[in-house]
């Protein structure tokens, strides 16, 4: 007689086979789920960085060297990752600091500006606050000289003055807060040299105005002059073109006022005689 087959291994009873397959399939899927978890983990997880391993000390000295090839964008992420490794330390403080300088050097002047102010709120009396409202002022003042080192170039009324004003806003407070300052000095140079820039630019405009026929805006500019930049060279010009704004209205007593502040102001002026300029003077002075 034949091997009796079991139930279960006969051809024509098949659920055991099905069941297995289903197990297969769901074996299958579980394990094809598991390794889809694996490689997910592993894509989420952020491969260590060398410098996820060095200290303070490490991370500062390789900002700096890469400050001093050049390489800005590379240092002030260095810089970041220090501040936050040495928080609460001097170091931070000095690598927040630093972190502003490169974003400046690397053409991000707001995110520059923007770490200076969290700085100075953070930290009002750090040994660092002077230098801090002095890079403030630095960033701002180089951003200006753009715009008044050639005043031909775009129309002059629609020029805006706001980055030097900020500027000396910064240096003010530096040199009122902190007198004897290192940067102190330069900060004063630098403020008579806004102030006399902000007086040339009224000038510039009022002259603008004058040219055109707008005699009361000329007049208005350059009043402006004389209320802000009273100890300004500009302040010459301003009256003569005040004088003239006025002549040409025919207020004639706002004239001769004008024409008497600057007969008193300035007695040798011979700018009567060449009258209102068609061309910028040699005021300014760069760095």
């Amino acid at each position: 007689m034949g091997k009796r087959r079991l139930a279960s291994d006969s051809p024509t009873n098949p659920r055991p086979m099905k069941q297995m397959s289903v197990w297969r399939r769901r074996m299958s899927a579980a394990s094809a789920m598991l390794l889809a978890s694996a490689m997910l983990a592993g894509c989420g997880s952020t491969p260590k960085t060398p410098e996820s391993q060095w200290g303070p000390e490490r991370l500062y000295s390789e900002a700096k060297e890469e400050a001093s090839q050049g390489n800005y964008e590379r240092a002030g992420k260095l810089y970041e990752r220090l501040e936050g490794r040495a928080s609460g330390t001097v170091l931070a403080q000095q690598a927040q600091i630093e972190r502003a300088y490169m974003l400046y050097k690397n053409g991000d002047k707001a995110q520059a500006l923007s770490t200076l102010e969290r700085f100075i709120k953070l930290h009002p009396t750090s040994a660092a606050i002077d230098y801090a409202y002095y890079l403030q002022g630095i960033i701002n003042f180089n951003d200006s000289t753009g715009l008044f080192g050639n005043f031909t170039r775009q129309d002059l009324s629609e020029r805006d003055q706001q980055a030097s004003r900020d500027s000396y806003q910064s240096f003010k407070q530096l040199v009122d807060l902190y007198p004897q300052s290192l940067y102190a000095e330069d900060a004063r140079a630098r403020m008579n040299y806004i102030v006399n820039s902000l007086a040339g630019y009224e000038v510039h405009v009022a002259r603008y105005y004058y040219r055109r026929g707008a005699y009361v805006a000329a007049a208005n500019r350059a009043q402006q002059v004389i209320t802000e930049f009273q100890q300004s060279p500009s302040a010459e010009e301003a009256l003569f073109i005040m004088a003239a704004s006025y002549d040409k209205l025919g207020l004639n007593d706002l004239r001769d006022d004008a024409e008497r502040v600057l007969q008193a102001s300035f007695p040798s002026s011979t700018i009567k005689t060449e009258g209102v300029r068609t061309k910028k003077s040699s005021w300014w002075q760069f760095w």
